[in-house]
């Protein structure tokens, strides 16, 4: 790849670690920059973001069952477990032991689906609540080394 990759991401947005999370697996080599999304960069707003400059590679599976797995438990993270974890650290005080549980009961359900199969994460699981997904998730960043 002739130019230089440039990952214009938020610390905390899923969207651009997601991204990150596929250049790694692709072994494309970035640069990650860091954005202040209220006060956007003149080089975040004159570039686009990486499309068309990825290796054509495809990250799913091709098997059309296993597809629509991978596809299902994206969903479940961006639909039931980030919200979950994003109420635990965010919510209201008087809330926050709920939504604990609530994004405890979802990080659950991810690790009894992982138990027998093998996938990809970051490490972002404590190591004593959830060992299953602690382990998945270290072995993506040692691959991505």
């Amino acid at each position: 790849m002739a130019e230089e990759v440039k990952l214009f991401g938020m610390w905390a947005s899923p969207f651009s670690r997601r991204i990150e999370v596929a250049l790694k697996l692709k072994g494309v080599q970035y640069e990650y920059i860091d954005e202040d999304l209220s006060n956007k960069s003149p080089s975040l707003l004159k570039h686009n973001p990486i499309h068309k400059q990825i290796p054509h590679n495809p990250i799913l599976p091709t098997d059309p069952y296993e597809k629509a797995m991978a596809r299902f438990w994206a969903k479940f993270v961006d639909e039931k477990l980030l919200p979950a974890l994003w109420k635990a650290l965010v919510g209201e005080e008087k809330e926050r032991e709920t939504a604990i549980e609530e994004a405890h009961q979802q990080l659950k359900t991810l690790e009894n689906e992982l138990e027998d199969q093998e996938a990809l994460g970051m490490n972002i699981i404590g190591e004593e609540k959830f060992p299953i997904l602690h382990e998945w998730t270290q072995g993506l960043l040692d691959d991505a080394k």
